[in-house]
C-alpha cells in the first residue's frame, strides 16, 4: 500500500488557477483492472483506487501518511515553462520573424 503525493495539473477545460494549489494523495493500484465479460466495463477489486484526499500543503499530506504508517512518495510539480505574450506582440514593428499570412 504505497501512496503518492502530488500537485494535480489543471484540466484542459480550465484556464484559471483555481484548485491547482492543493496537494492530492492517492494510492497506487495493488491489483490490475479487469474487463467484465458481460458488459465490457473495466472493474477492479481494489477499493483504495477510489480514495483521493486533498491537503493544503505537501507537509500536511506527509504528516498524514506518517501518522497512519502509510508508505508514500512525493512527486514534485514541474515548473511552468509557458511564456506569456500579448496578442499585440504579433503586430510590433520590432518583430524579428517575418509575417507569415
Amino acid at each position: 500500500m504505497t501512496a503518492r503525493i502530488y500537485k494535480p495539473a489543471k484540466t484542459a477545460m480550465q484556464s484559471g488557477q483555481a484548485k491547482t494549489n492543493r496537494w492530492a494523495l492517492d494510492y497506487d493500484p495493488e491489483m490490475p483492472r479487469t474487463v467484465e465479460p458481460l458488459m465490457g466495463w473495466t472493474s477492479s477489486a481494489d477499493m483504495k483506487q477510489q480514495v483521493r484526499l486533498f491537503f493544503d500543503t505537501c507537509e500536511e499530506a506527509v504528516a498524514y501518511c506518517e501518522r497512519y504508517g502509510i508508505a508514500y512518495r512525493v512527486i514534485e510539480p514541474k515548473e511552468k515553462t509557458a511564456k506569456r505574450v500579448s496578442y499585440s506582440d504579433n503586430f510590433k514593428y520590432s518583430r524579428k520573424e517575418t509575417w507569415t499570412h
